[in-house]
């Protein structure tokens, strides 16, 4: 039987990083908000209802971001909205500590970055489906440090492209550009090969992110490369 895209068992590691992710989306832990989509009450309504009708969901902090980086950066409702998901809420946090993705355990933004970051942040969205989109920014002192957490985060993703048969796992890197910034985004599969959402690493100047999006079944990876290139978009904002 093929794996779920939401429930990888590669490690105990991974187990526990997956609920913790479960626990998260479903708590506002101190330092987040989270917010109701306008939308929420029509959840069951058809994504084209939802295009034309629903209000966008923009997520705010409770307080002041640190300079440079806040939620502005981070992916938004109305991305969402282009590419048939109806987004519910959204938790964000300026800490970071949110784990990277379904392929670092429970690694985050201050362990890999060994706390040298200027400035976090991070957003777990839910949606109408089962489908659950996580974002972890990190803004740099320099551009070389950026380029270097680039590099690690690419290197964490490609320790899930090889996976034994009838485990899920990422496909191969495919390169985007957009806002001024760059990135590689990789297709997920489940075990059986259906397409089941993915995961992008992006950069943009002196600031770093990762998103993934998964419990997407039967996704289609255009949906990933199209919210990838929104987040690219939005990093520099």
């Amino acid at each position: 039987m093929a794996e779920n895209r939401t429930a990888p068992q590669k490690s105990a590691h991974r187990s526990r990083f997956t609920a913790a992710a479960c626990l998260t989306a479903a708590l506002v832990t101190a330092g987040a908000v989270s917010i109701q989509s306008a939308a929420a009450d029509g959840a069951g309504h058809s994504a084209a209802h939802r295009t034309a009708a629903a209000r966008p969901v923009t997520a705010r902090p409770a307080a002041a971001a640190a300079p440079g980086l806040g939620s502005g950066a981070l992916v938004q409702s109305e991305d969402f909205f282009q590419q048939g998901l109806g987004p519910v809420g959204a938790t964000v946090t300026l800490t970071g500590d949110q784990a990277l993705s379904a392929c670092s355990g429970e690694e985050s933004m201050p362990g890999l970055t060994q706390g040298k970051a200027t400035a976090y942040a991070s957003v777990t969205w839910t949606f109408d489906t089962e489908a659950r989109l996580t974002e972890s920014a990190a803004s740099a002192a320099t551009g070389n440090a950026a380029s270097t957490w680039e590099k690690q985060l690419n290197a964490m993703v490609r320790e899930c492209q090889d996976e034994p048969a009838g485990h899920w796992y990422y496909g191969a890197a495919h390169t985007l550009t957009a806002g001024g910034g760059s990135g590689r985004w990789y297709p997920s599969y489940s075990g059986d090969g259906t397409p089941a959402g993915g995961v992008a690493v992006l950069r943009s100047g002196t600031r770093v992110a990762v998103v993934e999006l998964t419990g997407a079944a039967e996704d289609e990876p255009g949906r990933v490369r199209g919210i990838a290139t929104a987040a690219l978009n939005r990093l520099p904002s």
